[in-house]
């Protein structure tokens, strides 16, 4: 796959799971009276932007948009569920965001350094947009902790 398509999946995977975690956690947290959840429905607003530009550019090039695994996703899901039946506070709910988060920091800084010098310039700063908005996110969770 040419490295434009890389990087734009995985831009559109990381959104796609973003999108998919926080809305779970969203309905996991319905009916209770977090101060996090403001920050939460932001968020997914973001991650469905990101989520959308990604969709378009990879329609733009023809290519069918894969969803991030399964497997991923059962785990984000029994992880999250666990997590929030231990302990549904702000500051728990903050630290379970941030490592998720900084997991996809990790993985989104190694795909930007490898393909910033071959991709299209488009596409690495959607890529560069998202990694500053994740980068973001984790200060403002912080506040929470």
């Amino acid at each position: 796959m040419d490295e434009n398509l890389e990087l734009l999946l995985h831009v559109y995977q990381t959104a796609e799971m973003g999108v998919y975690t926080t809305t779970n956690l969203l309905s996991l947290l319905m009916k209770k009276d977090n101060k996090i959840i403001h920050v939460l429905e932001s968020e997914l607003k973001e991650y469905e932007k990101y989520k959308n530009e990604s969709q378009i550019l990879l329609d733009k090039y023809d290519v069918e948009a894969k969803s991030s695994g399964m497997m991923a996703k059962i785990s984000s899901d029994i992880g999250m569920a666990m997590e929030t039946m231990k302990d549904n506070s702000d500051p728990a709910i903050a630290s379970m965001l941030i490592e998720g988060i900084t997991m996809g920091i990790v993985e989104m800084k190694i795909k930007v350094n490898q393909y910033k010098k071959v991709c299209n310039k488009d596409i690495v700063k959607i890529a560069e947009n998202l990694l500053n908005f994740q980068e973001n996110e984790v200060e403002k969770l912080k506040t929470f902790l």
